[in-house]
């Protein structure tokens, strides 16, 4: 027979079932944290995606605006790549390319064009605070005489993503950014037309 009491009985059933209770709450507890934890990386994966969107995004438009230039210029396009070598933009320790073809006037547009595009690759456009912020981590910007005689560019942005990829295969800020493979690359090419 069973020595227990009705009332101990139950009082032995809600002391375990206050444990169990105990249990599950801290199961559920352990699972949220688990879920605000993936979330919070979720969160943190979006951020750089999205700041990765930006930097293309300010890159393209650099792109098109510098080709533009150029195609405005048409006469004097030579004075935006110097010969064979690479004009960069964006480094205040990179010097405008020596021109001479073209008129005064034309030269000069080239060189405010050079200027003023290495000016928007430091992020001149925005500021804050005093300090230019409108442009990719550490933009650079390059135009290189493909075909001189039938006057072809390649004109580029480079700039330091912020997660790693494969390299980009274009020579522009190679081995400027450390290791290569956060460096970021998007082109085009100008073809200068002939008209008569």
């Amino acid at each position: 027979m069973n020595s227990r009491s009705p009332q101990a009985c139950k009082r032995l059933r809600r002391s375990a079932q206050r444990g169990a209770t105990l249990i599950e709450v801290l199961i559920s507890v352990v699972i949220l944290l688990v879920a605000l934890l993936g979330t919070a990386g979720l969160i943190a994966r979006s951020s750089q995606s999205e700041m990765e969107s930006y930097q293309r995004v300010q890159a393209l438009t650099l792109l098109q605006d510098m080709a533009a230039r150029l195609n405005a210029n048409r006469q004097a396009a030579a004075c935006y790549a110097s010969g064979a070598t690479i004009t960069t933009a964006g480094s205040t320790s990179v010097p405008a390319p020596v021109c001479t073809v073209g008129t005064a006037a034309q030269q000069s547009i080239a060189s405010a064009d050079l200027a003023a595009w290495g000016a928007a690759l430091l992020g001149s456009a925005e500021s804050n605070g005093g300090k230019t912020v409108g442009a990719m981590i550490g933009a650079l910007g390059c135009i290189e005489a493909l075909d001189a005689a039938n006057q072809i560019y390649r004109v580029t942005v480079a700039w330091q993503g912020l997660a790693k990829t494969t390299a980009p295969a274009l020579p522009c800020g190679n081995g400027q950014f450390g290791n290569d493979s956060y460096r970021r690359a998007v082109s085009i090419q100008v073809r200068i037309g002939v008209l008569s």
